[in-house]
């Protein structure tokens, strides 16, 4: 009998349900306390989503949890992969989670990794798997300052394996090298869009996306820019941002290196904060001299209506009075 065969004539455990307000958990008997524990956090996940997106989507998306392989199985919309701990179906708007992975070191890596495959399926059909990939790695953090991140891009610039952004459109390479490379370009790509652009431009590109518009098309609209200018922009920058000597010069330097990017990366933010903040303020100060020069403007325009109207009444011939001056008393 095929592992295939096996699976579908697996039997599905028994279920109970929890519901939160856009959330129907589906658990088995012993994934309970999972589900319980699960039902306390996912709300805020979401809410993590909507505000990198600057949307949320509609629905309530179906999580079931599955305690072991057998029960995960069993539970699959479609035969997963021997690999997956947790896998999502945007189109029918639900994940299935090994509840056992939850525990572990990555587990709530993984649950963030396919809330995000489920909103951007949700809200749009024409996301590139970079996005995906990216976006769902700018969420949970799992590439944030990391090693392995670092000196795979180092050594991807090093010997020009950097890909273009239109080959990682459909899907990512076949080899584990280049997967690796396409992962950590994505994130870095995402990261870099979140550092340069608005969070409105993001919610932007979701409505754009969403009227039916060609992702170029709906990034051009929503960023003010075309993606291969930032593209290249970004490609330009990567040598200066990974460079290759830290490798070379050992596990060390590599630490002490990436503990300089985190202080440098801190101030940078920073920086580009109070840039905002100033830019800001200073809106809102034209905002505000401009308002008082309007106001202005229109006190005298009724000074001059009430003038014009003080004229006109006047009879033809006569001079407007002017009141008598107050004669001062004298001393006799």
């Amino acid at each position: 009998m095929t592992a295939l065969l096996a699976l579908l004539l697996a039997a599905a455990p028994a279920t109970q349900t929890l519901e939160t307000p856009r959330f129907h958990l589906v658990y088995s008997e012993r994934s309970e306390g999972a589900a319980k524990l699960l039902a306390s956090e996912i709300e805020g996940r979401r809410d993590e989503i909507q505000r990198l997106l600057g949307r949320d989507w509609q629905g309530t998306t179906e999580v079931r949890l599955g305690f072991d392989r057998e029960e995960f199985e069993a539970m699959a919309l479609t035969p997963p992969p021997s690999w997956a701990v947790a896998l999502a179906w945007p189109e029918q708007n639900v994940m299935l989670v090994e509840a056992k992975s939850l525990v572990k070191g990555d587990g709530q890596q993984t649950l963030r990794h396919e809330l995000v495959h489920i909103a951007l399926g949700r809200l749009g059909t024409r996301w590139p798997r970079w996005f995906h990939e990216g976006f769902a790695q700018k969420l949970t953090g799992e590439r944030n300052f990391s090693i392995e991140h670092y000196t795979t891009l180092a050594r991807a610039v090093s010997s020009d394996r950097i890909f273009k952004f239109d080959d990682l459109t459909a899907g990512f390479p076949d080899t584990a090298s280049d997967v690796e490379i396409a992962y950590a370009q994505s994130a870095a790509f995402v990261e870099f869009l979140y550092d340069r652009h608005d969070r409105a431009a993001f919610g932007s590109l979701v409505d754009n996306l969403q009227r039916g518009d060609p992702f170029e098309i709906a990034f051009a609209k929503a960023f003010h820019t075309s993606l291969n200018l930032e593209e290249r922009t970004f490609r330009e920058q990567l040598p200066g941002k990974y460079p290759f000597w830290p490798i070379v010069t050992g596990g060390t330097s590599l630490w002490a290196f990436a503990s300089l990017l985190v202080v440098v990366g801190f101030y940078r933010r920073r920086r580009a904060v109070a840039r905002l903040r100033a830019a800001q303020e200073a809106e809102e100060a034209a905002e505000d001299a401009a308002a008082r020069i309007l106001a202005a403007e229109q006190e005298q325009a009724e000074a001059a209506e009430l003038a014009a109207a003080a004229a006109a009444a006047q009879p033809l011939g006569e001079e407007p009075s002017t009141p008598n001056p107050v004669e001062k008393p004298t001393l006799h």
